[in-house]
């Protein structure tokens, strides 16, 4: 990776520390002040943010780092490892307020102060998190990084989290303004149970890729995909034997080419040099090795 794309994802995932960061202690101020649950776990689901994203920022940074001995195909798969582990985090963040919640509910009406600093630091934590999962989202499908990706999907879940918690205190108010509406006052704590359904579907869906990326499955439909295009290249018979695995933005392929036996070895070369070409004109950056095979 050269040091441009380098300093642009370290860039990223460094904005993503601060904004967590910042956003976790409001809402632990704001939520402990107010005693809303829907805002503390909001903050307890943006600590883990911040924990997610200090290993996100180690893992771009890691990945960043050239082969060596003992990593022959480079640092990427700690990527996908970050991912991994940030998808832990978001589970055990739902399963906590899953519990705080239904605890609130079953011990009955809990009271809660809804103030201006209860929207207020919900309507600014929805403005960074939309900005933040814009900006990682972008790099991530710039730079094909599974790590960042993961972090936007954080962020990205925040955004939807944080507009319920705001419908959840509005419930909250309504139940103290309307005679009668004594039952939405129980919202907040409906809200964080919502929270915690968003977190579990999106690490459902996070856990999946990164599984795939740690045990090498290949993109569905990129090998037959690779195929067709190899084999309507001039003097290529047959290409066979397609592997594909990837490391954090990086993919390594490797292919077996039958080729036309009458062309000379300079040629056959030339024609190995355009296989790659062609395949990076799908990949970008991808690290391909060739093996001619003559017929």
């Amino acid at each position: 990776m050269n040091s441009h794309a380098s300093h642009e994802k370290n860039k990223a995932a460094g904005s993503s520390v601060i904004a967590a960061l910042g956003l976790t202690g409001m809402k632990i101020v704001v939520g402990v002040m107010t005693g809303s649950l829907g805002i503390i776990a909001e903050a307890a689901h943006s600590g883990l943010d911040l924990v997610a994203a200090v290993i996100t920022a180690f893992a771009v940074k890691k990945s960043a780092e050239p082969a060596d001995r003992e990593h022959p195909y480079g640092h990427g798969k700690f990527e996908n490892l970050s991912a991994f582990v940030e998808t832990l985090l978001l589970l055990f963040t739902a399963g906590w307020i899953i519990m705080t919640a239904i605890k609130h509910i079953i011990a009955g009406k809990v009271e809660i102060e809804v103030t201006f600093w209860s929207f207020a630091v919900m309507i600014v934590s929805i403005i960074v998190d939309i900005s933040r999962s814009r900006m990682l989202y972008r790099v991530a499908k710039k730079y094909n990084s599974q790590a960042l990706e993961a972090d936007a999907l954080h962020f990205s879940t925040d955004i939807w989290s944080s507009a319920v918690v705001v419908f959840g205190l509005f419930c909250v108010l309504l139940s103290d303004w309307v005679k009668g509406w004594d039952f939405l006052h129980y919202a907040d704590s409906v809200a964080a149970l919502i929270i915690a359904i968003i977190v579990i579907q999106v690490s459902m869906k996070l856990g999946k890729q990164t599984i795939d990326s740690l045990l090498d499955v290949a993109p569905k439909g990129l090998d037959l995909k690779i195929k067709t295009t190899v084999e309507a290249l001039p003097y290529v018979k047959n290409c066979h034997k397609i592997r594909i695995r990837s490391l954090g933005h990086q993919y390594f392929i490797e292919l077996h080419v039958v080729m036309d036996g009458s062309i000379a070895l300079r040629e056959a070369h030339a024609l190995t040099e355009e296989i790659e070409k062609v395949i990076e004109g799908i990949l970008p950056d991808a690290d391909v090795t060739v093996h001619p095979e003559a017929n």
